[in-house]
């Protein structure tokens, strides 16, 4: 759309265009909705505008475009056209589910979310990233067909940003959207995806490649309409509807085959590809035997992805040939709806419009769970990283036969272990051998390509060692061996985990017979989700906890219990009313309004410190205890309203306080030394600190500081917050 049509009559053309678009393939679509949606965005955003000087809401309007070319449903064009309006607008999360419904408020929530990920260079934030994507995907797998949608159209209009802004967008779609497009089995948003970032990444290969590509284009497009003319004769008449179509190869496809293979550009000769579609698998291979009988097929290129489908639910044949000049070319057959699927991947499968699922939706979402297993269990960055670029982000892949010539796909180098626990658990467990190709093997075999693979058990198999997770190459493997270790070792794991953390507290000169009791025990399993005391042991044993976690919490319980349990201190003996009006002055930080001389003392779970509001609860022999307002146990329906009395702040005591702080950061080596190294660099005085993982991989620290006032500690929490391994840092109470 030219700049000088960005008019509100403009705009609704394109809308309608879009409306058209979309009720080829979903006649029921209501335009009204598809058009209110719009409407909202353009109020929303206003007059911002992006790089190109277009008007903002123009983007969210492409997005929607590429998701009706996908054949998406109305909800996720809806979503579609408003997902930067929580982010980047006043519109709320409320107000969208009260205009357009709860499912679309999700699908612009969760898209929100994504869009606050910052990849960096470090691997570690870069980790943090994907694991907030992988769980989008988990809830709603919508959410990231939104984000590749629009990502695609960002990468379209990258020319107008900055150079740096350029590369950094393009790294980050190269490693991580591309791949995730191609997983997902969405070929037209991953070539387009490719493309684009090697436009930016490597330019000057990419415009050499555009050059040598061009030169070439009147020679390879008479070559192509030479095949097709040929073909479409021959399958007229075997009597085959079918249609055909040439396409150049990719620049990205041609760009890594010259890197990976080492090949300079004269070197690649199936420049040119010619698809095929027909309307079933049978007229597939009818075809594929037609073209050989045609073409001289070349040795060791044909590829049957129809009988063994790519892990993405790909499914083709693929053939390179020898054509009558003497060029190389590649053929590309397959069905419609398999095209359908090749094109739009996990999109084509999802039927919202009729709300099931197809068996191969669910085939090809197989790798989210995958990823979730990788989050669980892969607690080290770097090998987590490791891990996805090699069994998810990666081509290379192994097809591997059963004895009954059933196809298993697995990551390269994967072992005859591997294979067993893709077949089953049970096979696993008791695996004590392998054959493969009908020999005898060793369980660390590396598989290739082709192998028969037979799997030895026996009902005497002691089982898994802890050796085998250093054999197996697949995380599903290594999922099921740890469960079964888990389970079998248990009571190894618990007497263990015992002695682990009575060691662990005599290393730190604590009694493990004071902390070791059942009402602390309690607290812990409760706030950990386990069942037992035994499971806490078995998870320091197993090594799903440490000693050193379960001892600090269990401190902090019997801290608390002491404070709870202490005794009121003895009453002060008389002083001379000098002395006591001097000790007054300077130690009573807070006034009680028409009482004088009444026992103050500051209430523990929520440690006000001037500049709070405070109002007093009067105890029963423990004189006044001083709350802030806000504090939640003010609220508990056993402190009645007729034992509250006014107290005040003696501004000119000279006195420091104790406030807690409970800060979430991510879960790192050496983030307690870093942040006792910041406190001290504050020259505020840390009273205690106790710190806990939590099982979505972030850090919960809890600190005591000595603080002068409220606006101290706000100083304090301000420097938190500029933190950039700080998630969210606030005062707790308790």
């Amino acid at each position: 759309m030219p700049p000088t049509e960005y008019t509100k009559e403009a705009f609704d053309k394109e809308v309608d265009a879009l409306v058209t678009k979309m009720r080829a393939y979903e006649p029921k679509v209501d335009g009204k909705t598809i058009h209110a949606a719009f409407d909202y965005a353009l109020k929303m955003h206003g007059a911002q505008a992006r790089e190109s000087g277009e008007p903002y809401v123009v983007h969210p309007l492409k997005v929607a475009e590429i998701l009706a070319d996908m054949e998406m449903d109305q909800t996720t064009i809806v979503a579609a056209l408003l997902h930067d309006c929580i982010e980047d607008t006043k519109a709320s999360y409320d107000n969208i589910e009260q205009n357009f419904g709860a499912d679309v408020a999700r699908l612009v929530d969760g898209v929100t979310k994504l869009d606050g990920i910052e990849f960096r260079t470090k691997d570690e934030q870069k980790a943090e990233s994907l694991r907030k994507m992988f769980f989008a995907m988990a809830k709603d797998i919508r959410v990231v067909i939104i984000k590749l949608a629009d990502r695609l159209h960002n990468m379209r209009t990258l020319k107008f940003c900055n150079e740096a802004k350029r590369v950094r967008t393009a790294k980050e779609t190269i490693e991580v959207y591309a791949p995730l497009a191609n997983r997902l089995g969405i070929n037209s948003i991953k070539w387009e995806l490719e493309d684009l970032c090697l436009r930016y990444l490597d330019p000057e290969s990419y415009y050499d490649l555009v050059d040598r590509v061009s030169m070439r284009r009147q020679e390879r497009m008479e070559a192509i309409d030479h095949i097709i003319d040929k073909l479409r004769k021959a399958l007229d008449d075997a009597n085959i509807k079918a249609d055909i179509t040439g396409r150049p190869k990719h620049f990205y496809s041609i760009y890594k085959k010259m890197k990976k293979k080492g090949l300079s550009f004269e070197q690649i000769y199936d420049l040119i590809a010619v698809r095929v579609l027909v309307n079933t698998k049978e007229d597939c291979y009818a075809v594929l035997g037609i073209v050989h009988s045609l073409w001289k097929p070349m040795p060791g290129r044909f590829k049957d992805y129809i009988a063994r489908p790519k892990a993405n639910g790909y499914q083709s044949l693929h053939s390179t040939l020898l054509g009558d000049q003497g060029m190389p070319f590649e053929v590309q057959i397959r069905t419609h709806e398999m095209h359908r699927v090749a094109e739009y991947g996990v999109a084509a499968h999802y039927k919202y419009k009729n709300g099931g699922k197809s068996t191969q939706f669910d085939e090809t979402l197989n790798f989210v769970h995958q990823l979730m297993n990788i989050d669980s269990e892969v607690d080290d960055t770097k090998e987590f990283m490791e891990t996805l670029k090699k069994e998810l982000f990666s081509d290379d892949e192994v097809f591997v036969f059963t004895p009954k010539g059933d196809a298993i796909d697995l990551p390269k180098d994967s072992t005859p272990l591997d294979f067993a626990y893709r077949i089953h658990s049970a096979v696993g467990n008791k695996c004590v051998g392998a054959k493969v190709n009908q020999r005898i093997v060793t369980l660390d075999t590396k598989l290739q390509t082709g192998d028969i693979v037979e799997i030895l058990t026996s009902p005497s198999s002691k089982g898994p060692s802890m050796d085998w997770l250093k054999i197996v190459k697949t995380t599903e493997a290594k999922s099921k061996i740890r469960a079964y270790l888990k389970a079998s070792l248990r009571d190894e794991n618990i007497l263990l985990g015992r002695d682990m953390i009575e060691k662990e507290a005599r290393r730190q000169n604590l009694d493990p017979a004071k902390l070791l009791k059942a009402e602390y025990l309690e607290k812990i399993q409760r706030k950990q989700g386990f069942k037992t005391a035994d499971d806490i042991y078995a998870a320091v044993g197993f090594g799903g906890m440490t000693a050193m976690q379960v001892v600090m919490r269990l401190n902090e319980e019997y801290k608390r219990a002491a404070r709870e349990e202490a005794p009121l201190p003895p009453e002060p003996k008389p002083e001379r009313p000098s002395t006591l009006k001097k000790k007054q002055k300077k130690e009573q930080a807070v006034f009680v309004k028409g009482e004088e001389g009444m026992v103050v003392r500051f209430a523990h779970c929520c440690n006000p410190v001037p500049g709070d509001d405070i109002v007093g609860y009067i105890t029963r022999g423990r004189g006044v205890s001083v709350h802030r307002k806000d504090c939640i146990n003010l609220k508990d329906a056993s402190m009645e309203n007729v034992r509250m009395i006014e107290v005040s702040w003696n501004t000119g005591a000279a006195s420091s306080f104790n406030a807690d702080v409970q800060l979430i950061a991510y879960d790192r080596s050496g983030i307690i030394a870093s942040l006792t190294t910041m406190i001290a660099g504050m020259n505020i005085p840390l009273l205690a600190i106790s710190a806990r993982t939590t099982r979505n991989k972030t850090t919960v620290i809890n600190l005591t500081l000595e603080v002068k006032d409220k606006e101290q500690l706000s100083q304090v929490m301000k420097q938190f917050q500029k933190n950039p391994d700080i998630i969210e840092a606030y005062r707790s109470s308790t």
